[in-house]
């Protein structure tokens, strides 16, 4: 086949960017990368023929630059643009500009980004074409007094969603009236900040949905065929966490009319290019299906269709873009085997999965029969705030469900991503539940069972390497010459050996005999360690037997960090110095029968988009002092007591993980010996 376009610029960045970059080279397209400052030297960067700079690290003044973009692609000489998904990719403005600057922006029309960008026009639109949607109110101009009262009509509980954008972003569930202003106010914030439009409609929350989605592709010369469904309904807070290919819900009868549905829906608007329609479907009723919203981009969770139909989704996007037909028709659309992806996000479910910054200081990714992994990690990479938390994407294949679900959990257990908290673990966690398992699940599932949980707490043998990692690292740092044994902390003495201890995230542990015991508390193990050192960029392999049970870990050392993954659980161990443990206690001296620290703390590293006092204002415990946003997510840092507030922080500021926020001084008041009660999930943390 011919190739479509000589040149195309692709206008994104991490695994998206590097994944369609993939597929022009195999195409012989020559790729154009664009780049924040925050992105200099991201994989993508790298793997592209040509790089251009957009601008600062905010995406505002890069990535959703659409002149930036236009004139990055003129002077490169690319003929194309592609969005990847996110950013721009359902931006009309820019395929607008595009078209006047005589380049082919590889998508669908402007009256179709119109239409279903618009989710209010959307519903309007496909419900005149017969197809069903959600009950709800979906008019423009609506201002939160006409919301309001469109809800006691419309029925508790309710969804407040953003008519801009997708992702899950700003969509607010609410249950009670009490809470929807609140809940507006967050909406219009987060929609005005991600979007640049503030405009809101509501629908009927439904209980227990199945979240079915439906790819399809259109050309130029009027074909339009559906690859299918995928199932999306494994959700966190409105954002996919799992998806596969075929859904485990449907028959082939009801998969043929949603699939029909769906290409009626692409219709209705000239579509043309690769777009998902999104549909809510009752677990109690699989056979009745409602329109949510069409998707006109490419989907995160696309490689799922790719891999039960053997068709590259972004080669077709290209082709249709230069007008080529498809040349199939939907009789020779074919569902082969199961396939699941699972999202690695940078983020900690052992706290409330506040999003995480850090570096990836080794990397080790899966391979394997019927594993892929679309990856934009790589070794001394850092994770930016700026932008959305996803690493990665585990998928894979297997002929039936059950062996993709067994290959993408060992896929898992084979991912090590040290420096940076991630999500792995809990992936795993989350693939074993048994509604997953049996293929019932639905978006409520994640919220029930796996979004509160208490921190594990390390066990004994990755105590037991964290200090013995970090004792052959600081005997190894020793001074050469005749004095190095007493120069390093071995243990070593004429007399006899003695134990040499270690505090690890605040456990006692002691290396004896240069490690062949261990100490943990005050219980003795015996061990033996052997490591072997990995290729530059991988993690050192470490093989541990503690008391005859051996294991093999992932492990780093970064200065007083003793990075340890196993079974795709990562955990950063922290060796304290004397004086940080004498340092502690003497704080805990100091604050005596004051149950809350007076600081706040960011709870993660993120933007401050909201401060809610001025510095020397009295406050009350548990009123919001400000507001933090990453990675889509905001939180609200609230007064751990009562008293005068000093604020450390303006709206904008970039703030970095446990960075002071605020502090509040206690006032002499019979309040403060009890402090209102707060969630852990809501509050700064010392």
């Amino acid at each position: 086949m011919s190739i479509p376009f000589p040149s195309v610029l692709v206008a994104n960045r991490g695994e998206i960017a590097c994944r369609v970059i993939r597929t022009l080279r195999r195409l012989g397209i020559r790729s154009v990368a664009v780049y924040s400052d925050a992105d200099r030297d991201a994989p993508h960067v790298a793997l592209a023929d040509v790089a251009v700079r957009l601008g600062p690290a905010p995406a505002r003044e890069s990535y959703l630059d659409v002149d930036a973009i236009v004139a990055a692609a003129t002077a490169t000489g690319a003929h194309a643009v592609h969005p990847g998904y996110g950013f721009l990719s359902e931006n009309a403005e820019l395929a607008q500009a595009c078209a006047d600057a005589g380049l082919v922006f590889v998508g669908p029309g402007v009256r179709a980004l119109e239409v279903m960008g618009d989710k209010i026009a959307a519903k309007r639109e496909v419900g005149a074409h017969g197809v069903p949607t959600i009950p709800g109110i979906a008019e423009p101009g609506l201002d939160d007094d006409a919301l309001i009262a469109a809800a006691e009509r419309v029925g508790y509980p309710v969804l407040v969603k953003p008519s801009a954008g997708g992702g899950g972003k700003g969509m607010q569930a609410v249950r009670v009236a009490g809470d929807l202003p609140e809940a507006l106010r967050t909406a219009r914030r987060v929609a005005a900040s991600a979007f640049g439009d503030d405009t809101l409609f509501l629908e009927r929350l439904v209980d227990a949905p199945r979240h079915i989605e439906v790819q399809v592709l259109a050309d130029t010369h009027g074909t339009v065929v559906h690859l299918g469904e995928r199932e999306c309904s494994l959700q966190r807070r409105h954002q996919k966490v799992i998806e596969e290919a075929p859904s485990p819900l449907l028959d082939a009868a009801t998969r043929e009319r949603i699939g029909a549905a769906a290409c009626q829906v692409a219709a209705s608007v000239d579509y043309v290019g690769a777009g998902t329609v999104e549909f809510l479907v009752s677990a109690e009723a699989p056979d009745e299906f409602f329109f949510m919203e069409m998707n006109t981009r490419l989907q995160v969770e696309h490689p799922v269709t790719e891999l039960v139909t053997g068709l590259d989704l972004v080669e077709w996007q290209l082709r249709i873009a230069a007008g080529e037909p498809l040349g199939f028709a939907q009789s020779d659309v074919r569902l082969n085997g199961h396939a699941i992806e699972a999202r690695v996000y940078a983020e900690d479910p052992d706290r409330g999965f506040l999003p995480g910054g850090g570096r990836v200081l080794a990397l080790r990714e899966p391979t394997g029969e019927g594993v892929r992994v679309d990856s934009g990690l790589a070794a001394g990479l850092d994770v930016v705030t700026e932008y959305d938390p996803m690493l990665s994407k585990v998928i894979a294949w297997g002929e039936d469900r059950p062996l993709a679900l067994a290959r993408l959990d060992a896929a898992l257990a084979g991912t090590s991503i040290l420096g940076a908290t991630n999500n792995v673990g809990w992936l795993r966690d989350l693939l074993a539940d048994r509604d997953v398992v049996d293929g019932t699940m639905d978006t409520t599932l994640i919220d029930r069972r796996h979004s509160d949980r208490e921190p594990a707490a390390a066990s004994v043998a990755e105590l037991v390497l964290a200090a013995l990692s970090a004792h052959r690292a600081r005997t190894a740092e020793a001074p050469g010459g005749a004095g190095a044994l007493w120069g390093a902390p071995t243990g070593w003495r004429m007399a006899g050996s003695r134990p040499v201890g270690y505090d690890v995230d605040g456990h006692a542990v002691a290396v004896i005999d240069g490690g062949a015991r261990v100490r943990v508390g005050d219980r003795e193990h015996t061990t033996e360690l052997t490591v072997r050192s990995g290729r530059p960029g991988e993690p050192d392999r470490a093989i541990l037997t503690v008391d005859g049970v051996t294991a093999g870990y992932d492990i780093t050392v970064d200065g007083a960090t003793v990075w340890v993954a196993g079974d795709g659980r990562t955990r950063g161990l922290r060796l304290r110095t004397r004086e940080e443990r004498v340092a502690d206690a003497l704080a805990a001296v100091e604050r005596g029968d004051v149950a809350a620290h007076p600081e706040l703390r960011s709870p993660m590293p993120g933007t401050v988009v909201a401060v809610s006092v001025a510095d020397g204002d009295t406050v009350a415990a548990g009123d919001t002092v400000a507001v933090v946003e990453a990675m889509k997510m905001e939180h609200r840092l609230l007064a751990p007591i009562s008293g005068v507030v000093r604020v450390q922080v303006a709206p904008g500021d970039l703030v970095r993980l446990d960075q002071l926020v605020a502090r509040v001084d206690a006032t002499p008041s019979p309040d403060d010996a009890e402090p209102h009660g707060q969630s852990p999930q809501e509050t700064g943390t010392p």
